[in-house]
């Protein structure tokens, strides 16, 4: 499939990845106009997820305009492979396989891969990540982002892992460049009822909490 460029325009005027991970095909393809419409822009379907390929196709199909739509959990060569087959417009991944970083990094497709540590973190941008997903930021905190980015500013990271509403704000001001949410922005008892609206507004209070502080 042919690859439409991903869009750091988009992505920083709503510096969210929104993780989609084992929702059904028709559930996405609701979700997709609301996330748009609430003011979000970009949006990763994990590779662990049934029929993930078949998703990032319908997805670019029929909601690239005005969407950076990607592949995540991209752990290997194959998922790469099969990822931008499909027309992944980015890729994240959990760990750093230098395969994978160094094959974006040739092709021009924007990459975050996931690393933990000082180290991994800045061996995962010395070999071109485009940002770096602290991951699992859940135990690390806003602070460590914070420290982090102390001695290394040239650093660009995307905090992802246990990021709330309440959380948000406090690693932007530590110096995010962006956030990766998954479950608590897609959530699942609005999705159950199929409550679009309610959705929406739950989406639209990600984008207003982000306003106050990028």
């Amino acid at each position: 499939m042919a690859q439409n460029a991903f869009s750091w325009e988009l992505f920083s005027k709503a510096p969210i990845v929104g993780i989609i991970r084992g929702l059904s095909a028709d559930v996405v393809s609701q979700i997709l106009p609301i996330y748009r419409e609430a003011g979000l822009t970009t949006i990763e379907i994990t590779m662990n997820t049934p029929g993930a390929e078949a998703m990032i196709q319908q997805a670019l199909e029929t909601n690239s305009e005005g969407l950076n739509i990607g592949a995540g959990t991209v752990c290997t060569k194959e998922d790469l492979d099969r990822a931008l087959d499909a027309g992944a417009q980015f890729i994240v991944t959990p760990i750093i396989n230098k395969k994978v970083i160094k094959a974006c990094v040739k092709r021009n497709v924007p990459i975050f891969p996931g690393a933990f540590t000082p180290t991994e973190i800045y061996n995962a941008w010395s070999l071109g990540a485009s940002m770096v997903k602290v991951y699992p930021a859940t135990s690390l905190g806003p602070d460590y982002i914070k420290d982090l980015k102390a001695p290394m500013n040239q650093l660009k990271v995307i905090p992802t892992g246990g990021i709330s509403l309440d959380n948000m704000a406090a690693y932007f001001k530590a110096g995010a460049n962006g956030v990766g949410v998954g479950s608590h922005l897609f959530d699942k008892t609005l999705i159950q009822q199929k409550n679009w609206s309610g959705l929406k507004d739950h989406f639209q209070e990600y984008v207003q909490r982000m306003m106050n502080y990028k």
